[in-house]
């Protein structure tokens, strides 16, 4: 029994260090959120006297976080819808039939996982410019697909192979095309994982600096992270208000972790078993 606690400990001491050590970041930013420029400079540690939502609302309206903030809604929106539809229909292709090239494609998308967008950016930036897509959001969006589509399309068709092939035959016996089969049947069965790889890749796109940055060079078409990065120069001297930028765009994904942990988790896990 002692030893039953003391192993408690050895796990419980560790986990909460660590959570505080996560937390404390945000907590220190929201309160320098909160804080007027004078008093940050008197003394940066120091926990605000009241509210002031003064910051919030200058960087939501003054400095242009509302104009950053619907880019990135648009672009991780139409990113992620693209990804879903094409990445189900690749995995269910993978998973459920047999063609030839099958497993060569398999394994292509399982390299591409190990390429770093830095060893592509170069190509990638000039076919971009060639095609004229640089600083449009069909750009981002399609350089979005590039870089995640391998790894949505090697979750789908992990989690579609656990699928049994008798519910597919029997589809087809029934008179369904393949279109059919995946319409009818694989999309619903297939609705969990399509929700976890969809906050997954929702969460990469939103988080992403260097894409964003590499595509979208003019202010008007940043989105929120690299908003944010900029402001880092522009205000330097005015941390409240930078503080403030950096908070509005951690809530989002703060929400999205506390809210749906469960469906991250299984989107990470998603085909790792049987049945």
């Amino acid at each position: 029994m002692p030893g039953r606690r003391l192993s408690k400990w050895v796990v419980a001491v560790p986990m909460g260090v660590l959570a505080l050590v996560t937390i404390y970041p945000l907590v220190f930013t929201a309160n320098v959120a909160m804080k007027t420029r004078r008093e940050y400079i008197l003394d940066r540690f120091s926990l605000t006297d009241s509210l002031r939502w003064d910051n919030l609302v200058t960087a939501w309206t003054s400095i242009g976080m509302a104009r950053y903030f619907a880019n990135s809604l648009i672009v991780v929106t139409a990113s992620v819808v693209t990804l879903l539809l094409l990445g189900s229909m690749a995995g269910f292709a993978l998973s459920q039939l047999r063609f030839r090239g099958s497993k060569a494609f398999f394994l292509g998308c399982l390299a591409a996982l190990f390429i770093p967008f830095q060893v592509i950016m170069v190509p990638l930036a000039r076919v971009m410019a060639d095609t004229g897509l640089i600083d449009t959001y069909p750009g981002l969006v399609l350089a979005y697909v590039a870089q995640f589509l391998p790894f949505t399309i090697f979750l789908m068709t992990s989690y579609y192979k656990t699928i049994p092939a008798e519910i597919v035959d029997a589809a087809r016996i029934d008179g369904n095309t393949v279109y059919g089969v995946y319409r009818r049947i694989m999309l619903p069965m297939g609705a969990p994982a399509l929700l976890s790889v969809g906050i997954l890749n929702a969460l990469f796109c939103w988080n992403d600096v260097l894409i964003s940055l590499l595509m979208m060079p003019s202010a008007d078409h940043r989105t929120l992270m690299v908003g944010v990065t900029s402001l880092r120069g522009q205000y330097s001297d005015d941390i409240p208000t930078f503080a403030s930028g950096v908070l509005i765009a951690a809530v989002p994904v703060l929400l999205t972790y506390l809210f749906l942990q469960r469906q991250i988790a299984d989107g990470v896990t998603a085909g790792s078993t049987k049945g």
